[in-house]
């Protein structure tokens, strides 16, 4: 019930803020609106304002919605009122009503980037776990326990890195851009010790993202000790003797630095023979037998040991002043755009999957997860939805916003309007392709729910 609220709620809005802009700006610029509506099908709430011309609707259906606007291509009108009617309008009119609504969008992932970098949240610091092997991260040679100071692509500035999402974002744009990041690190052991690294991304396979990308790069979690948490009744772990505590200092005589290289190394235990485990318990130090289980993942072969593994991650609380978090959110929303059109560009040309599309039913998950880790991670979400449905509505694809942007392109080269007949055939192609993605989302949707 809290993921379909939560996505009711982000679906409600994005909409709402979408459709406003067409409205806001139209009403600005003289021309007639006749229905506001939210959703598709049989109005369920309809209402009109004192002394206004339009009629405000909430649809059956809550997947999109549309501003209706005076318009003597779709029925006649009046003499007196054919000066508000759309097709009227001088033509730079007509496409800002048109962009005005995909900037709506844009403009309030500004905001709410903006509003969580203002109020601030307590984030990961970007202390570094041991790099996964063959990495870029680890040719480059990290260490694990390095804190990552600055981090900038080569020929640009170094930044501050305030948190291990940051890093994080660095690591990703750079990555698929397939450019170098320069990073300035400090050894937590020897405080004053700094060094600069660059990790070069130029040989990383195109088309790779999320975890998979992340395995590339070989920094996958910020920092934490290896310290056992909660166990399983009747696993591995209980049946060997550890307890809730535990920091496991070495495993067959390998040093375990962090919790993810212990994560790493359980994964792989696959042989099936015992482990000597030596673990500091309070001031005590004892040596384990173990022998982690083998499962079937999806068809790969791995250990498992049934308990939660790694001491929470050192955090700190990271703001920023009311002009640096609006600044911080246009700049998060210009990247995330770009980094969006890349995407779908190699998706275009299959230099990426097209997994990586997604449906209502994946976003409502998205939706409820982010509800239940806080305001924050909710508003968070929100941006980035938003700013999907603003760059996916300037494409230039029939039906889309982007498409009359297109028309109006021409007309503005020519001279000329598209003829009706060219019109509608665009308008076919367009819907066939919105109807293909809107195929392989919810496909791709289907399948992640029952992997």
């Amino acid at each position: 019930m809290a993921t379909l609220l939560a996505f009711i709620v982000a679906l409600g809005l994005l909409i709402t803020i979408h459709e406003y802009g067409h409205y806001r700006v139209a009403v600005a610029c003289g021309v007639k609106v006749l229905r506001f509506s939210i959703g598709f099908g049989r109005p369920l709430v309809r209402w009109r304002l004192k002394g206004k011309p339009t009629e405000f609707v909430i649809g059956m259906w809550p997947l999109g919605g549309y501003v209706k606007m005076l318009d003597e291509r779709e029925a006649p009108v009046e003499p007196n009122e054919r000066h508000q009617a759309f097709n009227n309008r001088p033509l730079a009119v007509r496409a800002a009503i048109v962009l005005a609504g995909p900037l709506a969008n844009l403009l309030l992932a500004v905001v709410l980037y903006g509003v969580v970098n203002w109020i601030g949240q307590e984030q990961s610091r970007p202390i570094l776990s041991t790099p996964e092997a063959g990495s870029v991260a680890e040719q480059a040679g990290l260490r694990s326990g390095e804190l990552v100071l600055e981090a900038a692509e080569e020929g640009e500035a170094l930044q501050a890195v305030r948190s291990f999402e940051e890093l994080r974002w660095h690591l990703t744009r750079t990555a698929m851009e397939g450019e170098r990041l320069r990073l300035l690190l400090q050894a937590q052991a020897e405080r004053g010790a700094v060094r600069e690294v660059v990790l070069d991304f130029s040989s990383l396979p195109a088309g790779e993202e999320g975890d998979q990308l992340f395995r590339r790069i070989g920094i996958g979690s910020p920092f934490s000790l290896p310290v056992i948490g909660q166990i399983q009744g009747g696993s591995a772990a209980q049946e060997a003797g550890l307890q809730p505590g535990d920091l496991v200092l070495s495993i067959d005589g390998r040093a375990m630095t962090d919790a993810w290289q212990l994560r790493q190394w359980i994964r792989r235990s696959v042989a099936g023979h015992l482990q000597a485990w030596e673990v500091r318990r309070g001031e005590q130090r004892l040596l384990i037998q173990l022998k982690p289980r083998v499962l079937d993942e999806a068809g790969t072969r791995v250990g498992r040991i049934g308990a939660f593994v790694g001491a929470p991650p050192a955090t700190s609380w990271v703001s920023d002043d009311a002009w640096e978090a609006l600044v911080g959110g246009l700049g998060r929303t210009w990247e995330v755009s770009v980094l969006t059109l890349r995407m779908m560009g190699r998706m275009l040309v299959g230099e990426a999957s097209l997994k990586n599309l997604s449906g209502p039913i994946t976003i409502a998950d998205y939706a409820g997860k982010s509800a239940e880790r806080g305001w924050v991670s909710y508003l968070l979400f929100l941006a980035m939805i938003s700013v999907s449905l603003g760059v996916l509505n300037l494409l230039p694809l029939p039906m889309l916003d982007g498409g009359h942007l297109m028309y109006y392109l021409w007309e503005a080269v020519t001279g000329r309007s598209v003829s009706e007949a060219w019109m509608d055939r665009l308008q076919r192609a367009g819907m066939v392709v919105l109807l293909l993605m809107m195929s392989i989302a919810l496909f791709n949707d289907v399948v992640r729910l029952l992997d």
